[in-house]
């Protein structure tokens, strides 16, 4: 069968390329193509369009780019009419992608597939009607889910487990079995080597800026005794990072706060504590247990708590506390969220400190609910199934 997919930034990419893997185990035959990234393209799949080309975020980017945009869309809808997939499956990206469904519902009969929700419950919950009318199956990667598509708004949908869940097993399982690699990590913990406190402040430069002073600012008085590393992300070069470095007194440091660009695991394998943005990050945090203060700081911080408040329809922004439906791991959040604060709650998640047994029971609830690895393989086998009954509900 033809499966044309769909994905628009870096996680995306990562969670479709395992689900293109676990199709093929279910499907000999399987072809696919569509939009995506170079992960995708690893597993097999023929690129249209790279999502680097049309990864704009916020008011004003969109609104620069909204030409390219718009051709990609248009590329997008011609190329799924000329393929003329047996499914076309969106991953995440609701923006692109919900548009995209209403086009292929009104223009043909190819079913649509939605692997990893829109997040429709934390803001934007009137896009359920569009999800009612263009989606035919919806699978969950989130278990809270459940109760608000098919109680509140009874819509039928299928959980199938936290991919996240399989990347972080997987990475220690490969981690086990190539000890010897290990030796030469940056912060491999040895003898003579310092422990560790992760700094995770996010991707997207406007909230690295924000965060990451605040956040080595918390951190600085352990630097004696600890190590700090900074979790780089992609699309920032390393000089962004050592600007906000120095604006905390770089010479204080003597050089332990440094900077590791594509090993966020290998950081989180060895680290005892972390400050973490909000977002997946703090999810993977959890998994690896390692204790969290989770720091999200905004501009005009009490009037961006009180917008918040009218805007999105959740207790919690952490995953680690939605998937829980209990406060595990401290929320930091705009005025909230100040060195002195963040400080204050590291102390007590560092090793003898007295939230640091309690977070990491909580994690081990929170894993519970989450379930078994194998969310790929699981929403595969559903997807194959229902292609093959021609049962898309």
């Amino acid at each position: 069968m033809k499966y044309y997919l769909i994905s628009g930034e870096a996680s995306g990419d990562l969670h479709a390329s395992h689900l293109i893997a676990a199709i093929k185990e279910e499907d000999a035959e399987a072809q696919f193509r569509g939009f995506g990234g170079d992960m995708m393209a690893a597993e097999g799949m023929e690129l249209v369009r790279h999502y680097r080309d049309l990864a704009y975020m916020g008011i004003f980017p969109v609104l620069m780019h909204l030409r390219t945009i718009l051709k990609g869309m248009k590329q997008c809808q011609e190329d799924i009419l000329a393929w003329q997939p047996d499914v076309v499956i969106l991953v995440d990206y609701p923006g692109f992608n919900l548009k995209i469904a209403r086009f292929v519902k009104a223009h043909s009969r190819i079913p649509v597939f939605y692997y990893i929700a829109p997040k429709i419950w934390a803001w934007k919950e009137w896009r359920i009607k569009d999800i009612k009318r263009d989606i035919d199956a919806l699978f969950s990667i989130l278990p809270f889910e459940v109760q608000f598509f098919e109680e509140k708004h009874h819509y039928p949908i299928h959980y199938v487990g936290n991919p996240t869940v399989d990347e972080v097993s997987q990475f220690k399982i490969l981690r086990k079995a190539q000890a010897q690699a290990e030796q030469n990590s940056k912060f491999k913990e040895q003898e003579s080597s310092l422990p560790v406190i992760a700094l995770l402040p996010g991707s997207r430069k406007q909230e690295v800026r924000d965060n990451l002073r605040r956040m080595i600012e918390a951190a600085a008085p352990y630097a004696k005794d600890y190590q700090l590393v900074i979790a780089a992300a992609p699309g920032l070069d390393d000089s962004f990072y050592k600007e906000s470095i120095q604006m905390v007194n770089g010479k204080w440091l003597n050089g332990k706060c440094t900077v590791v660009r594509d090993q966020t695991y290998q950081l989180l394998q060895h680290s005892t504590a972390a400050l973490v943005t909000s977002g997946t990050a703090t999810l993977e945090t959890a998994l690896f247990r390692v204790p969290q203060v989770v720091c999200y700081y905004m501009k005009w911080g009490r009037l961006a708590s009180l917008a918040r408040r009218l805007v999105l329809k959740i207790p919690y922004i952490s995953l680690v506390n939605l998937i829980a439906g209990e406060e595990v791991v401290p929320e930091l959040v705009a005025e909230q969220m100040t060195a002195a604060n963040v400080r204050r709650h590291l102390a007590a998640i560092l090793p003898g400190g007295s939230a640091r047994e309690a977070q990491l029971q909580g994690y081990d609830r929170m894993a519970a609910i989450l379930g078994e690895p194998g969310a790929p393989g699981r929403a595969a086998k559903q997807i194959v199934r229902k292609l093959k009954n021609k049962n898309y509900k």
